[in-house]
């Protein structure tokens, strides 16, 4: 009769609980784990708890027991996880590992069936530890371990007609509960967490406060976001707040596009929130028709809620009937189309007047679709924010997607707005379509790049023709384009101003791109965006566009004139015949509007000398008969077209020195011209040689 206790299952029970998923189960049923009826086991003393670190001290029991199954103290405790889902042994039993039945199979509580498959306990003892504790991240007595099971949403992913979606492995983090892939990451998370000294009470305390939706305000236009709406890594709708001025020029850029023509036909490929497409629709009105697009299905829906929140009609497909018809027609504003599909497949299915691309990172992979439909004299914006190759800190990155090589100058933002748009031209060039630069941005977290479509061979060969190579020299930083010819050149340094390749020692210059060379700015079109921009009311980024304006005319601020053309069309169609000639002629003058490039004047500061103020230095530059503005990529930057060698002469012909306190700013009359030549000679010298350990 005893051995009547330790009877085996039947056959169909047995098969069921090999194929069983485990459930996540808390560490707390690992002492209240039911035992089978035909095998009672007396009930046991509680095994003592082991003592918490001061950290998790003060974390309250609910918090301890919705700790996931993946962080554990040891080994054995995974071990006898896996007996406790499957509802082999009592509580008794459990405390020992030895205790594992050879006999019947058993699955891992971490992976599901189909990754790992019901084996024996041996097996599944070395699978435990060979795949899960050895990579798991140790934090204050706990481990936790790579989690394989469906915790994670994943994004799924199309292959042809199917949907399909892996599984990813994932850590759970002890303090936060937060997914994370990767163990170095994870490792940094935790570490983050330490800093800030925070602890899980204190974390779930304040998740608890937080509300899950939260409802922001941006140029009048409300949005709904999620938690986390900052972080893309923890949501799928990210909403950036720092790129508010982002978001405010591509509003003046459309606002302008549309005096020359409406309706517009309008796309924001990647909507995440809809908070730009959102802010057309409801301050242009029926002068455009927007659409939405993202192939997230968690920002479809959000971007749906926030048409409704601020009124405005959804339509989800053409065919469909509008989601909005339960609202007046009175009471909305206009109507928006919401669609979920990939960006490239929507580009090619249908024509815009108006594209702009803001995807998460790099936008090389869709300026083709973009510019295979997009109509003529029509706008294609572009937003980059992988700044850490186009900023040259990823040299390699910007090999792998731009083709260019590149190395970190003082002129490396407008560097990176060049690399763009010779991106953006020659994706235009191979759908037979010419580009004329609107105006292009470069600040802390993006490079943003609005250019027309000019359709045709003869406008694409012009565009091709202003890619070039730039020879920069390592020593002065004196740069300037290659001529063109294909022929080779015995020797290219004789190109650059500089001296250096004859005076230093070995190769002095690199060879960068290739670039853009012609102008990056319409000061046309900028004066009718800044009276956009008086005109919505939009004060943040009106300062940018005036800087945008003045950098355009490379003149002083005093001088340029921001009023807007007096043969502006106000009366909103566009000028048949003569707005196009007009277009197409101004790429022949474009090259000479501004000169490339710029100098920083804390960069080449005479040692010794104190240097002028900026506004009086420009207007000495401009009094020796250059042209000379402030540039908006460098706040201390000055766009001239005066060679290095004369810049420097003129920097220290009106500095003072060091000694005289910077009391009085002019001339030094004391020293010739000759020897104000030596003085930059020295000073370039003093400069190469104090770089050399960095060159070689």
């Amino acid at each position: 009769m005893e051995n009547m206790a330790e009877e085996e299952l039947p056959p169909q029970e047995e098969e069921e609980a090999q194929v069983r998923v485990p459930t996540p189960a808390p560490d707390s049923a690992l002492d209240s784990a039911p035992t089978p009826d035909s095998a009672p086991v007396p009930a046991l003393a509680p095994a003592p708890a082991p003592a918490l670190s001061p950290s998790l001290a003060s974390v309250p029991e609910e918090a301890e027991s919705k700790r996931h199954i993946s962080i554990q103290r040891r080994l054995a405790d995974l071990e006898k996880l896996a007996l406790v889902t499957e509802g082999d042994v009592g509580p008794a039993s459990s405390l020992n590992s030895e205790n594992l039945s050879i006999e019947k199979s058993h699955t891992c509580p971490l992976c599901p069936v189909e990754k790992f498959r019901a084996c024996s306990s041996q097996k599944l003892r070395r699978h435990l530890q060979n795949l899960h504790w050895k990579i798991s991240v140790e934090f204050e007595g706990y481990r936790m371990c790579i989690c394989h099971l469906a915790c994670r949403p994943v994004k799924p992913t199309i292959v042809g007609e199917q949907v399909s979606s892996k599984l990813g492995a994932h850590y759970h983090c002890i303090i936060c509960s937060a997914t994370i892939t990767r163990r170095t990451d994870m490792l940094g998370h935790v570490k983050r967490h330490v800093n800030k000294g925070e602890t899980k009470s204190r974390y779930i305390a304040a998740s608890t406060a937080k509300s899950s939706n939260e409802i922001l305000k941006e140029a009048d236009t409300d949005i709904q976001v999620g938690p986390n709406y900052s972080i893309p890594q923890k949501t799928d709708s990210y909403f950036n707040p720092k790129m508010k001025l982002n978001r405010q020029i591509i509003f003046c850029t459309l606002a302008a596009l549309t005096e020359e023509r409406k309706p517009l036909e309008c796309l924001d490929a990647f909507g995440a929130t809809g908070i730009m497409g959102l802010q057309w629709a409801k301050h242009l009105g029926n002068a455009v028709k927007v659409t939405i697009n993202d192939l997230n299905e968690n920002s479809v829906t959000l971007i749906q809620k926030n048409c409704h929140l601020n009124k405005l009609k959804v339509v989800v497909d053409s065919d469909e009937k509008e989601e909005g018809d339960a609202l007046e027609e009175d009471d909305t504003l206009g109507d928006i189309q919401v669609t979920r599909m990939d960006a490239n497949v929507l580009m090619h299915l249908r024509s815009f007047d108006f594209i702009h691309l803001d995807p998460f990172g790099t936008s090389v992979n869709y300026l083709d679709s973009a510019f295979r439909n997009v109509r003529n004299l029509g706008i294609v914006s572009v937003t980059s924010t992988d700044i850490s190759s186009l900023y040259a800190k990823a040299q390699h990155v910007a090999r792998r997607h731009y083709g260019c090589n590149i190395v970190r100058t003082e002129y490396y933002k407008e560097l990176a707005a060049r690399i763009v748009v010779a991106a953006v031209a020659r994706a235009a060039a191979r759908c037979n379509k010419g580009i004329e630069v609107l105006f292009a941005v470069a600040l802390e977290h993006f490079v943003l790049v609005v250019v027309r479509v000019l359709r045709g061979p003869t406008s694409a060969d012009e565009t091709a023709k202003k890619i070039q190579y730039l020879i920069h020299c390592q020593w002065c930083e004196e740069r300037i384009f290659q001529k063109d010819g294909n022929m080779v050149e015995e020797n290219p340094y004789r190109q650059l101003p500089c001296n250096c390749h004859g005076s230093m020692p070995g190769k002095t210059a690199i060879e960068l791109g290739p670039l853009w060379s012609s102008s990056l700015f319409n000061t046309g079109f900028l004066k009718r965006m800044l009276l956009e921009s008086l005109h919505h009311g939009l004060d943040d980024v009106q300062p940018l566009i005036k800087t945008l304006i003045f950098e355009s005319e490379c003149t002083p601020q005093s001088q340029c004139s921001v009023h807007a053309p007096s043969n502006l069309n106000k009366q909103g169609k566009r000028k048949s015949g003569e707005v196009i000639i007009n277009t197409a002629k101004k790429q022949k003058t474009d090259a000479t509007a501004h000169p490339p490039f710029y100098y920083n004047i804390h960069r080449h500061s005479i040692k010794g000398m104190n240097m002028p103020k900026l506004k009086k230095f420009l207007c000495c530059l401009s009094q020796a008969g250059f042209r000379v503005s402030r540039t908006h990529f460098d706040p201390m930057g000055i766009r001239t077209d005066a060679p290095l060698m004369q810049f420097k002469s003129i920097l220290l012909k009106y500095s003072t020195p060091t000694y005289t306190g910077g009391q009085s700013e002019g001339p030094v009359h004391s020293a010739s011209e000759d020897m104000v030549a030596d003085r930059v000679e020295m000073s370039v010298n003093d400069k190469a040689e104090a770089s050399g350990c960095r060159r070689w």
